[in-house]
């Protein structure tokens, strides 16, 4: 956790993760991972938020200044923009799902928590993942961040879309941290002044999720508005890695969580270049 989390105890997770969940829009920017990567390492975040399949192009990175690797541990259809008529999240390894964290050096697993109304074998499936995953963490001492996700169906574009209902996150986010985050891993809620009620329910850190891809003074706004609700950082994906240069993104977020500047600074220093 340590090497996650600054002395301030908050993050910058920059998930590149996209790509195990085969949808092709997710990988635009993400097709040369060598590039993105050595990219990220040079801008400096906090964490990079990868797949087992990706995460050794981070960790072949000689050195001890790179970024800490948060490792995805399972997989699923509900982010696709068809809507399936069968939905799954499931581990992406059989047999011990944690071990390849463990054996990649990883300072973190992530899981989701999924809610999506009419499919509540989703959600059963998610808590039994959470439960499998759960006590081989504690057993190798590897910190669990879950990520709650209510999602909704979306009538323009196809597929399902977050819901930032506070009233459906805010219970299923205490959900995740009764079942063992230690971490939590939260969307945005539509009001940004019910954000404190996540904070609260959570009873340990909370990243926001980024979601979407957004103008980078929306992004900045956002950020800054969430930050001074309590969050203790982000996980920003689309939203820096398909980014013209994701190098000043980064800073300009590096500075809203550890410099405390406000969305108007961090907006300067991406404009200065």
């Amino acid at each position: 956790m340590n090497r996650l989390l600054s002395t301030s105890h908050r993050c910058l997770d920059v998930a590149v993760d996209h790509g195990v969940f085969n949808e092709h829009g997710f990988l635009e920017g993400l097709r040369d991972m060598e590039g993105v990567v050595a990219g990220l390492v040079a801008a400096g975040p906090d964490a990079i938020q990868m797949n087992y399949g990706q995460a050794d192009v981070l960790q072949r990175i000689p050195g001890r200044g790179k970024p800490a690797l948060v490792l995805r541990l399972d997989c699923g259809n509900v982010y696709n923009a068809q809507r399936h008529s069968v939905l799954f999240d499931v581990l992406a390894c059989e047999g011990d799902p944690v071990l390849p964290a463990v054996q990649l050096d990883a300072s973190c697993a992530v899981v989701n928590l999924l809610l999506v109304a009419g499919e509540p074998d989703l959600h059963r499936q998610t808590i039994a993942n959470i439960s499998r995953v759960r006590p081989l963490c504690e057993q190798y001492g590897m910190p669990l961040m879950i990520e709650p996700l209510v999602m909704k169906v979306n009538e323009t574009h196809g597929g399902f879309q977050v819901d930032g209902d506070a009233a459906k996150l805010v219970p299923l986010v205490r959900q995740a941290r009764e079942l063992g985050a230690d971490l939590i891993k939260a969307d945005p809620t539509d009001r940004v002044e019910d954000y404190a009620q996540v904070i609260e329910v959570a009873l340990c850190p909370v990243l926001v999720r980024g979601g979407g891809k957004e103008n980078v003074e929306t992004v900045l706004a956002k950020a800054h508005a969430y930050l001074r609700q309590g969050a203790s950082g982000l996980v920003y994906g689309r939203n820096i890695y398909q980014h013209p240069n994701p190098p000043r993104i980064v800073r300009a977020l590096m500075g809203l969580i550890h410099e405390g500047w406000s969305a108007e600074q961090a907006l300067a220093s991406y404009s200065a270049g």
